[in-house]
């Protein structure tokens, strides 16, 4: 989570370097970084609860990136049809399910050329679990870069390519998920609880 809200410039950098499509950003604001095309989803849903699914994706919209996929509502509620059912439902009235979904397609809706996921599967249902993973394996099929922070490893699992495990700010694996799981001495010391 320090690392994501870091990279988005909610919290300052300590030392070391950030960049974004081989641009420097550690200085950068965070609305500057997310019209560079770097999107957030937090961990906290912080969805606008008055308003309703299409004013929460309204605010999110920006203009379209070079080279990044182009999302409407229209393609959206394609990838999540249950929030296309219920346009008009304020996003208080919504499930932490359908919160996380619209979180998510509202940072979309930035046509973001990355985006940064943390924890989305925390606190979901198993069925919405995944739904979830299949948003995020269809995002990496539009060619959107994802950065997924999830603590639990079978959730990960579910979507992920490569894994780094990061302990107390220290890089302590960096590999791909085969090789992560092939070592179980590291995973006991990282992983387990």
């Amino acid at each position: 989570t320090t690392a994501l809200k870091t990279a988005m410039g909610l919290l300052p950098l300590s030392s070391g370097e950030i960049f974004f499509e081989n641009k420097k950003i550690n200085n950068f604001h965070s609305y500057q970084i997310a019209r560079l095309g770097l999107g957030y989803v937090p961990e906290d849903r912080r969805i606008f609860t008055d308003l309703t699914v299409m004013e929460n994706l309204e605010v999110g919209r920006q203009a379209r990136h070079a080279q990044a996929p182009h999302w409407t509502p229209e393609r959206l509620f394609e990838l999540f049809p249950h929030l296309g059912r219920m346009r008009d439902r304020p996003g208080g009235s919504m499930s932490g399910g359908e919160q996380q979904m619209l979180t998510i397609a509202r940072t979309l809706m930035g046509n973001p050329r990355a985006i940064l996921l943390d924890e989305p599967f925390e606190g979901l249902a198993p069925l919405i679990v995944e739904r979830v993973a299949n948003t995020i394996r269809e995002l990496k099929r539009a060619g959107l870069g994802v950065l997924l922070c999830e603590q639990n490893l079978r959730f990960a699992r579910l979507v992920a390519d490569r894994a780094c495990i990061i302990e107390k700010g220290e890089l302590r694996f960096a590999g791909t998920m085969a090789e992560l799981d092939a070592n179980p001495a590291l995973r006991e010391r990282y992983l387990s609880v």
